[in-house]
């Protein structure tokens, strides 16, 4: 797979986890009273639309990315989102990053490496 590509889906990815932890933040300031005006108003929160916006575009160029390159080569770039993520969220959010979680993310990256190559 052609180096823009691989830059392309992995893009995606930053984009997908970026997006995640924009949900997470909007999740966080979401104060659900009913079927009220304040409930719809903190779920469309900054940060609720700029998540949505993000997903938007990666959701453009993944499809953009699926016109050239084999779903079965680019989903398994984008399987990297669940390395991606947790990690981000430790160093942005301050989440807890377990050995599980490593050893998972090292098995995603060798599966990666051997579905590419």
């Amino acid at each position: 797979m052609p180096a823009r590509w691989i830059l392309l889906t992995l893009a995606c990815v930053v984009l997908l986890a970026v997006g995640q932890l924009l949900f997470k933040a909007a999740a966080n300031h979401w104060h659900v009273d009913g079927w009220s005006w304040t409930t719809v108003r903190s779920f469309l929160s900054p940060s609720m639309m700029a998540a949505l916006a993000i997903y938007a575009v990666a959701t453009v160029l993944w499809v953009f990315v699926l016109r050239s390159v084999p779903l079965v080569l680019a989903y398994s770039l984008f399987s990297l989102a669940f390395v991606v993520t947790p990690t981000l969220a430790h160093f942005v959010l301050g989440e807890p990053l377990g050995a599980r979680t490593l050893v998972g993310g090292a098995i995603i990256v060798v599966g990666v490496i051997v579905a590419t190559s």
